[in-house]
């Protein structure tokens, strides 16, 4: 006879740490909007604050995926971690202007891509943001970093599925740059 017992504990437990994970992983999304947040404020010791918080809570979620193998394809598990990369880079490049490796951050190769893709993003935002103040240096140094980043993920072959649509976001966000940047030279120039 099939050990139904068994196998029932087994399920139950993984739906258990299953629920921990999705829980924690809704606590490092929320701290790392708040991150993303305290920076665009160029409030860097909130967000010093907010970081060594984050990663506390990043190391929980990652100490709750190890109960099985598993766990680390799960969606939520995925998605925080993306967000963590991208949070956690948007604060160091504005902190120190270095975007921390992989190793560093603890993430696969896939969520890492994928939370630089987004990163971009943050950064195209503070671009425009740095362009309506008149600071066009620092906007066109994010520019390049954009560019240097797009100029990366040309070289993957990425033949579809979600990082290749994020790429495609990268993409976007470099031409909305180049706009920027064209409309600062033209206005300039007529000045």
């Amino acid at each position: 006879m099939v050990d139904f017992s068994r196998i029932r504990q087994k399920i139950s437990k993984y739906d258990s740490e299953r629920e921990k994970l999705i829980k924690q992983a809704r606590v490092v999304l929320r701290a790392s909007k708040q991150l993303i947040y305290s920076v665009h404020r160029d409030d860097l010791k909130s967000a010093a604050s907010i970081l060594a918080g984050l990663q506390k809570e990043k190391g929980l979620l990652d100490r709750i995926s190890r109960h099985d193998p598993r766990m680390r394809y799960e969606g939520s598990y995925s998605e925080a971690n993306q967000e963590y990369v991208e949070a956690v880079s948007y604060y160091h490049m504005t902190a120190d202007d270095k975007i921390p490796s992989i190793t560093q951050l603890k993430v696969t190769e896939q969520d890492y891509l994928l939370g630089i893709c987004d990163l971009t993003g943050e950064l195209t935002r503070k671009a425009i943001a740095l362009a309506s103040k008149g600071r066009y240096a620092e906007t066109e140094r994010i520019k390049k970093l954009v560019e240097d980043i797009f100029g990366e993920f040309l070289k993957f072959d990425l033949r579809g599925g979600l990082l290749r649509k994020k790429v495609d976001s990268v993409k976007y966000n470099l031409v909305k740059l180049e706009d920027v940047m064209y409309d600062i030279k033209v206005k300039g120039k007529s000045k």
